[in-house]
């Protein structure tokens, strides 16, 4: 099968798109025909040797992967043919996957399998950063920075499935109408006077702040959620980890609040699971997850690098099977 591997770890360059063996399923295992492959910073940062898992090189890289079952074990709970989303952590960037069948979930109803990889990560981020982590309330404002990436996208689109208002603050120009179509009620242009600007739609403040980039931004979109309110730590795409003065969290009556959703499952393995059926139900109701731009499987070290580089506006995925 063809696949890409990682052979050093010097970023997108340090993958080769190569001829290897199938996959041989461990004890268990089910092999899935991969279809498509969403593409999220996890991918990068183990290109880089930098996320919080190595693995040894060389290996395939690819964390999303929407497919068919090739093979299961008897007594499986999924069967061949079943359409499925695996959580693969790596190797899903491959005609083929092996994969234990606690990590599948079901390819919800009317999804192609590109909106299925795009589902991944990012939208369950969102719901765990909205509902279990923020308790986000129907009518509540939601602020959601990074508001063009792809978690931030998802956010947006979760978040108006919670019946929250958002406001999606932005740096990127060019965004509005990617924006406007998951569902942000407002846009806000990260440039000097935003907090300015965001206070003439939200006087109070935002009741619910999501933040997957940290940085520089950090003091001035702490400022903008309401008393009562939380700001939700996600994640650090723009590279600098910022601190907060406690006194503004006391005197103000709000609550910082992290979201890491991939340690969380750690010590909560069906949430996962839990997750995905609300996101199926919000799914059956009308949200439909964006494929904003769509790479061949050897496009792959391109995609990573306009990733890297900021030019992927929304989810970006890989499409590897018919």
């Amino acid at each position: 099968m063809k696949a890409q591997v990682l052979t050093a770890e010097t970023g997108p360059s340090g993958l080769e798109l190569k001829d290897v063996p199938d996959p041989t399923p461990a004890d268990g295992q089910v092999v899935v025909d991969v279809k498509s492959c969403g593409i999220c910073f996890p991918d990068l940062l183990m290109s880089q040797g930098k996320y919080q898992l190595r693995v040894p090189v060389p290996f395939t890289p690819g964390t999303e992967v929407a497919g068919v079952v090739r093979s299961a074990p008897e007594g499986s709970s999924v069967k061949v043919g079943d359409k499925v989303l695996v959580a693969s952590i790596v190797g899903g960037f491959a005609e083929q996957v092996a994969a234990a069948p606690e990590q599948l979930l079901p390819l919800p109803e009317g999804l192609s399998f590109e909106q299925g990889s795009a589902m991944g990560i990012n939208y369950q981020t969102a719901l765990f950063a909205l509902k279990t982590r923020a308790h986000t309330q129907p009518g509540e404002v939601v602020g959601v920075l990074g508001a063009a990436g792809g978690v931030g996208t998802a956010s947006i689109m979760v978040a108006k499935a919670l019946g929250a208002k958002v406001i999606a603050i932005v740096h990127r120009k060019g965004a509005e109408e990617l924006l406007r179509g998951a569902g942000a009620d407002e846009i806000v242009q990260l440039e000097e006077g935003w907090g300015a600007e965001l206070k003439k739609i939200a006087p109070k403040g935002v009741d619910v702040m999501i933040d997957p980039s940290g940085g520089e931004v950090f003091d001035e979109a702490l400022r903008q959620v309401a008393p009562d309110g939380r700001y939700v730590v996600v994640g650090f795409a723009a590279g600098g980890i910022p601190t907060v003065k406690l006194n503004r969290v006391l005197f103000r009556n709000i609550a910082v609040v992290g979201a890491a959703w991939g340690e969380y499952i750690r010590t909560h393995p069906d949430l996962p699971a839990v997750l995905h059926e609300e996101l199926t139900q919000m799914i059956a109701d009308g949200m439909t997850p964006q494929v904003n731009k769509t790479y061949t499987l050897e496009q792959l070290p391109e995609a990573l690098t306009d990733l890297a580089e900021g030019r992927i506006l929304g989810k970006a995925v890989v499409k590897i099977g018919d």
